[in-house]
């Protein structure tokens, strides 16, 4: 089964960097779901919840202030200004 590469960046930090199997974000114009095999895309997005479905299932939640998400054959790089992440536990 095909994976994606996903970078999750702040303006100061690499947040999450991994395979997934999906990745849900917050666009100007509604949320966007990406799954393998998604055509090339840049978005702009919306303040909202980043989620990411792990190769190995489990969920990475991050916060975004704004910011943009492109894909590219596989490739699924998110850049926000401002990431907050829950607390480890």
């Amino acid at each position: 089964m095909a994976a994606l590469s996903v970078d999750l960046v702040a303006t100061d930090r690499r947040v999450w960097s991994g395979v997934a199997q999906s990745v849900s974000a917050p666009s100007i114009n509604g949320q966007i779901g990406i799954l393998p095999g998604h055509t090339p895309l840049l978005a702009v997005m919306r303040a909202g919840t980043v989620k990411v479905v792990a190769g190995d299932g489990t969920i990475f939640e991050a916060k975004v202030s704004g910011g943009f998400l492109s894909v590219d054959d596989n490739l699924v790089t998110v850049v926000a200004d401002e990431i907050t992440t829950p607390p480890d536990g």
